[in-house]
């Protein structure tokens, strides 16, 4: 069994980057990073399988922020104003660092799959065009593109873990391998 000491060394950057995201405030990403540690300390016996050691700390984690929220709840004012959630999201940093990783998964692609995914997502043409330059027909091509990102997906799936907002979007990832270019340690 690791010691606290270990546990933090290893994790706790990680852990004050993933609460950051969430709460945008340094100084209580730090109180809430402690609690976590304080709430890891004290449940540490009742953890049953320590592989599951940092899915088990994430959760803490989670509901650490969990709890913050709830306490704030009554103290949140609601404007009339309010802005599309859509507008307030704008921490597309985990996307950005995973982008040159993508482009290297799919250059890896076999050439029907690759082909049909630089041309649609990154020269733009839609999958009708795709089909009319490839000679295929429509759902030919939808199928070619379909398989290509599943494959892109099925690769950064197996060398990463991701954490998603609610609307699905990338807001925090680490990797299990060296397939992705990011150099620091997530």
């Amino acid at each position: 069994m690791l010691l606290l000491e270990e546990i933090w060394a290893n994790m706790s950057e990680r852990l004050w980057k993933f609460i950051f995201i969430r709460i945008n405030d340094e100084m209580i990403a730090d109180d809430l990073l402690q609690e976590v540690f304080v709430r890891v300390h004290q449940k540490m016996s009742q953890l049953k399988d320590s592989e599951r050691l940092e899915s088990w700390i994430f959760q803490i984690t989670r509901n650490v922020i969990i709890d913050y929220y709830r306490s704030r709840r009554d103290h949140f004012e609601i404007t009339e104003t309010l802005q599309d959630s859509n507008e307030l999201y704008e921490d597309p940093d985990a996307t950005k660092e995973l982008s040159g990783s993508i482009r290297q998964m799919i250059e890896a692609l076999p050439d029907p799959y690759r082909e049909a995914l630089l041309m649609t997502e990154y020269e733009g043409i839609s999958q009708q065009d795709l089909a009319l330059r490839l000679g295929i027909s429509l759902s030919g091509a939808k199928s070619r593109i379909q398989r290509a990102r599943q494959k892109i997906k099925d690769d950064l799936l197996i060398c990463c873990h991701f954490e998603f907002d609610r609307y699905g979007r990338v807001i925090d990832y680490w990797d299990h391998c060296c397939c992705c270019n990011n150099t620091e340690t997530k």
